[in-house]
């Protein structure tokens, strides 16, 4: 029999502020979920869960406008086209979405979190005594010397000219800010970045993407970096459910990247 000392080394195992639960009580961060029900929407629960702390509904709301711009960008996006191809190989709907989630990495769904990184640097950069234009021009040069010519968060191989989800986020967030909800600094941030682009290529633009524009609102919100992918995850998720659903419903075995008529270019070494 395990002694008292065993019993709350057992308990220790993991450790959570999260839950707290037994047979009959559940709490979410000291507050029973029956408390929660019904009066807390499902942005505000996220923000609760992760972040521990109840945001206003103006807050909850801005979330809101980033979970619903992410959800789904068609099958040419490879997360979706991967939940497809695998509810034809007859796995179950947790399977399809879970292919569809691990397709998200630094490449395809990591541009939300490395942008809001940039935006934090720049501002690092303008607390530290820089005007917005040195922090933003030499932000930007630190990014590229690390990780390339691409600033992510800007331009888009599919949407030209313009990513039509980013004008429409950031009229949302200036409403925002002018509302007093949010201070308004990673808007001006966002946008000069634009600028400082559009400069470097002798003024052809290179707009803000859906990713820069979900970044204005984290930063705008104080998300630390990590968590702007962890709720894009969450976001495409609903996409991925959709499609993965649409194909079952559609049927199909075995479907590959292509119709079979099509074979691979063979390149002999």
């Amino acid at each position: 029999m395990a002694d008292k000392t065993d019993s709350e080394d057992i308990r220790a195992w993991w450790r959570t502020s999260i839950i707290d639960m037994e047979p009959g009580r559940i709490e979410f961060r000291g507050k029973p979920i029956q408390d929660l029900i019904g009066n807390m929407s499902f942005a505000q629960m996220i923000w609760f869960m992760v972040l521990g702390k109840k945001p206003d509904g103006a807050e909850a709301a801005l979330l809101e406008c980033a979970l619903v711009a992410a959800v789904d960008h068609g099958p040419q996006a490879p997360s979706i086209a991967a939940s497809r191809m695998a509810a034809t190989c007859g796995v179950g709907i947790n399977n399809v979405m879970a292919t569809g989630l691990n397709m998200l990495g630094d490449v395809h769904g990591g541009a939300g979190e490395q942008c809001v990184e940039l935006y934090y640097d720049i501002d690092n950069r303008m607390r530290a005594g820089d005007a917005l234009e040195k922090a933003v021009a030499e932000g930007i040069d630190a990014w590229c010397e690390i990780h390339g010519k691409i600033v992510s968060g800007f331009g888009h191989r599919f949407h030209k000219p313009v990513d039509p989800r980013s004008p429409r986020l950031m009229q949302i967030v200036r409403e925002a800010a002018a509302a007093g909800t949010v201070g308004g600094r990673f808007v001006t941030i966002g946008e000069t970045v634009e600028h400082e682009l559009a400069r470097r290529k002798g003024g052809r633009k290179i707009p803000m993407n859906i990713d820069g524009a979900t970044a204005v609102i984290f930063a705008e919100l104080g998300f630390p970096p990590p968590l702007a992918r962890g709720v894009f995850c969450l976001s495409r998720a609903v996409g991925i459910l959709a499609h993965g659903w649409e194909q079952m419903q559609q049927g199909g075995r075995n479907k590959g990247p292509m119709p079979t008529r099509f074979l691979p270019l063979y390149e002999p070494k």
